[in-house]
């Protein structure tokens, strides 16, 4: 191993925790580690023991570490999947599993909030109209349907607030991912008293907000550096979420590219783009950068995970699909976010005797695809000849990148960073390690460059055919929402 310093940037996402070893000179990842976390639930329900991330994350970073030189590690950094609910009793243990992101219980409790102060009151203080995803309609659930617990709670904790404090001893967050509760105001950048006493939750229950993720919130403790296998006092950066981490690996930022659009397609798709200005559309989710930019995003619950569905139900390869013909399959397997239908199902629709199983599943791909597009226009204006960059776990597949250009009709960078939220997290560690901007650090390792790929000429009817099919999909999903109890 280079005697050079190293950081340790750590993504906890929903399925696993991915550890990354950077030299903080040239941003080399000299070693990586991964560890797989577990998902439960049925119908809306999608929950996570918080224990088992602290599990994941010590054996990532032992299998990054192993056959190293820890001493030459100088700080380290998390960055989480956004918008879980973590409650701990008054010894920082879990009160229960975290109600996840992608838990759609919250539905009815989103949509009373959105109805208490209306879309454009929610908009002026916090950027974002709730969904049933964000950390305050899941706070209403659990008050609502486990009031015991929640009466209990001695702190509230987002995820990647969670493993910080395990690593540091400090209770503490970031304006981004403290952006996605619905509880900070991006208009202030400080928690919002009346939105707290609209909740019914105590603010001495929350972490302090940092002022970036890069801030040094504390020194990695005894106990930590036993279970990690590191020194103990190096630097415990602020780290943030997931999406913000991502921006900042890819040199996105006040120090990097702006208004540059993002396409991460993973269990989730998100678009994003950081700006200057304070986004206020119902249709993007208003949060703050870590950096102190802004990072509109607009987030769909089905992308990889639910394509990969679909194939393993026609019992086909992922890559063996072709495009859907006449067939078009919204493949909303658990609900949707945007558009915001939490009740609605798959809907499949344009079949004929002649479709063929790899149509079916390159229909599964479009649909996905055009639900994670059409977010584009929501984003500020950027010219037709700047790129998206393609990031995720789909971008590593051939027909999730051929679909994107096909239907965006836009040129596409396949980043070289193979795991950007995790090497965003190294440079916000090396920020608070050595006090230098992460983003310019992130820009100089040359994180947003790679592979460009030219555009296509775009598939206007395979788009057309999408929308006009999408109302449906709509009108189903409210069905549900008539039929089934809060």
């Amino acid at each position: 191993m280079s005697s050079s310093p190293v950081v340790i940037g750590v993504d906890s996402s929903t399925q696993s925790a991915k550890a990354v070893v950077v030299d903080v000179v040239s941003g080399r990842v000299v070693a990586t580690g991964r560890a797989a976390h577990t998902v439960s639930g049925e119908g809306g329900a999608r929950e996570s023991d918080p224990e088992q991330w602290w599990r994941a994350l010590a054996a990532a970073v032992g299998e990054a570490l192993r056959g190293r030189d820890a001493r030459a590690v100088t700080g380290i950094a998390v960055a989480g999947q956004q918008h879980g609910l973590v409650v701990l009793d008054a010894a920082g243990r879990p009160l229960r599993p975290a109600l996840l992101w992608n838990d759609t219980r919250a539905a009815p409790q989103a949509a009373a909030l959105a109805g208490e102060l209306g879309a454009d009151g929610w908009l002026a203080r916090t950027g974002s109209v709730p969904v049933a995803s964000m950390t305050a309609a899941k706070w209403r659930w659990l008050c609502e349907h486990e009031p015991r617990t929640a009466a209990a709670a001695a702190a509230v904790r987002l995820p990647h607030d969670f493993l910080t404090e395990r690593l540091a001893g400090t209770a503490a967050t970031d304006p981004g991912d403290a952006s996605g509760t619905c509880w900070y105001a991006t208009a202030t950048g400080a928690y919002d008293p009346g939105l707290l006493d609209l909740l019914g939750l105590d603010g001495a229950l929350l972490p302090a907000v940092a002022p970036s993720g890069a801030t040094r919130v504390g020194s990695l403790t005894a106990r930590a550096a036993g279970e990690l296998g590191l020194p103990e006092g190096i630097a415990v950066a602020a780290g943030t979420g997931d999406n913000m981490a991502a921006a900042v690996g890819l040199g996105l930022g006040a120090r990097g590219l702006l208004d540059h659009p993002v396409v991460s397609l993973g269990t989730s798709g998100t678009v994003f783009a950081a700006t200057r200005t304070r986004p206020a559309t119902a249709a993007l989710a208003g949060f703050a950068a870590t950096d102190g930019t802004f990072l509109p995003l607009g987030c769909t619950l089905n992308c990889t995970l639910a394509v990969d569905k679909v194939a393993a139900l026609l019992g086909l390869d992922r890559e063996d699909a072709a495009p859907g013909g006449e067939a078009v399959l919204l493949p909303y397997l658990d609900g949707e976010r945007t558009p915001d239908l939490p009740r609605a199902s798959g809907l499949l629709t344009g079949l004929r005797h002649a479709t063929t199983r790899q149509q079916l599943l390159g229909a599964a791909y479009e649909g996905a695809v055009f639900t994670v597009l059409r977010v584009l226009d929501e984003l500020p204006p950027a010219g037709a000849d700047v790129p998206l960059r393609l990031i995720g776990g789909g971008a590593r597949g051939r027909t999730w990148v051929e679909t994107v250009r096909r239907l965006s009709g836009r040129p596409v960078v396949l980043p070289r960073a193979p795991e950007p939220v995790a090497l965003g997290a190294a440079a916000l560690a090396a920020g608070a390690a050595t006090g230098e901007d992460p983003v310019a650090v992130a820009s100089a390792w040359g994180g947003g460059a790679g592979e460009a790929l030219p555009a296509v000429e775009r598939d206007r009817a395979t788009w057309d055919r999408i929308a006009a099919a999408l109302p449906a999909a709509g009108a189903l999903g409210a069905r549900w929402e008539a039929r089934t109890p809060g």
